[in-house]
């Protein structure tokens, strides 16, 4: 009986020393899945011990309805938010979000240069910390294709290299492609491209250019609407080349070793964001986690996990000095990376905002250019 109650006062003791250790619990809410857990093993679990806190990740299905129905209860159990774009613009306005004072808030870079000038390109609101970003780009299988394509005109080329391609079954990306093989050169971010599509003349040869590759009899188009699709359907030899996610290309490439080779002219980058929410139960330990998870080295240790490319620039400089910096300790992942010098000597920046404004009638449009295939 003694012997048990030793036991038990050990336990108690270490379980004290654990709850003392980790006082705070700060709640992420992520997406779940592989993504998750590159945040959570990448700089999630650095973060709580580095800091003495605790962070739980929590999944959920994207949107504001859940925050907002938490703070109208008065009761906000989440502290950090990973968001869409247009997510961090309508919670900075309607106040769900705490606004940053960025370059005080967010660490430098390990040579100085402030956290503002380190990432990637500007936040779209001041609720908002970039997170990853990652590519709509294409790919192919060199066991299917004669030669090497190298650009996104070689994409749309039928004539050299004939056989079906595969893009996303919406009108997202496939219009500032098409400009881009259709010669308009991106320009910063992309703003060539976008000028063309707010314009009636320039969406029509987008859609145009779609048109001729999908009813090219050399050509033709299989439309996909989930991730697995394109390398799925070039392993197949349904299609010679498909657009599709940098991350999928990436598993199936150097996880399943498939024969894809990834192609990043006029590559389409898109992001994820990190925000706090205000008044939640733990906001300065969570904007401490956040700053930490968020910093050169915190970003860059998500890359071990996952082929999405961290915000800040001397994030793939740590890389880059630590390769093969994969998880598998044998892969480089600085060339995987949409954000890499190498990657990015022309690509747009997905916009928000044009695709908010202008999505519903685009959308309409695109639908009814397919009925006439």
């Amino acid at each position: 009986m003694k012997k048990l109650s030793k036991i038990l006062l050990a336990i108690s003791f270490v379980l004290s020393l654990t709850t003392s250790a980790f006082a705070t619990t700060v709640t992420a809410v992520s997406w779940g899945g592989a993504y998750t857990e590159s945040q959570k093993l990448g700089y999630g679990d650095p973060t709580a011990k580095k800091l003495g806190i605790n962070i739980a990740w929590v999944d959920y299905s994207g949107g504001l309805s859940e925050i907002k129905a938490q703070k109208e209860a008065g009761k906000i159990t989440w502290d950090i938010m990973d968001v869409f774009a247009m997510d961090t613009i309508t919670g900075c306005d309607e106040g769900l979000f705490v606004e940053f004072d960025f370059d005080k808030d967010f660490p430098p870079a390990p040579d100085g240069t402030p956290a503002s000038k380190d990432f990637f390109t500007a936040m779209p609101s001041k609720c908002a910390v970039g997170n990853i970003l990652y590519s709509w780009n294409y790919a192919y299988n060199k066991n299917n294709v004669k030669g090497t394509p190298k650009t996104i005109k070689d994409f749309f080329n039928t004539k050299k290299f004939p056989g079906k391609r595969a893009i996303y079954k919406g009108a997202l990306t496939n219009l500032e492609i098409a400009l881009a093989a259709d010669g308009i050169k991106p320009g910063k971010g992309g703003a060539k491209i976008y000028k063309a599509l707010n314009t009636e003349k320039g969406v029509d040869r987008a859609m145009n250019k779609i048109k001729e590759l999908c009813t090219d009899p050399q050509g033709g188009c299989v439309f996909w609407s989930a991730g697995a699709q394109p390398p799925e359907l070039l392993m197949s030899g349904e299609v010679v080349m498909a657009t599709g996610w940098n991350g999928r290309f990436f598993n199936a490439a150097v996880g399943e070793g498939a024969p894809i080779v990834q192609v990043w002219d006029a590559q389409g980058l898109d992001y994820e964001y990190f925000v706090l929410v205000k008044g939640s139960p733990n906001e300065a330990d969570a904007m401490k986690a956040l700053a930490e998870m968020t910093s050169t080295e915190g970003l860059a240790g998500s890359a071990k996990y996952i082929a999405y490319a961290p915000w800040r620039k001397s994030s793939i400089k740590v890389m880059e000095k630590g390769e093969p910096w994969y998880k598998d300790g044998k892969t480089n992942m600085v060339p995987n990376m949409p954000t890499a010098p190498a990657n990015t000597k022309n690509y747009f920046l997905v916009d928000p905002l044009y695709w908010a404004d202008n999505g519903t009638e685009l959308g309409e449009k695109w639908e009814a250019m397919k009925a006439g295939f």
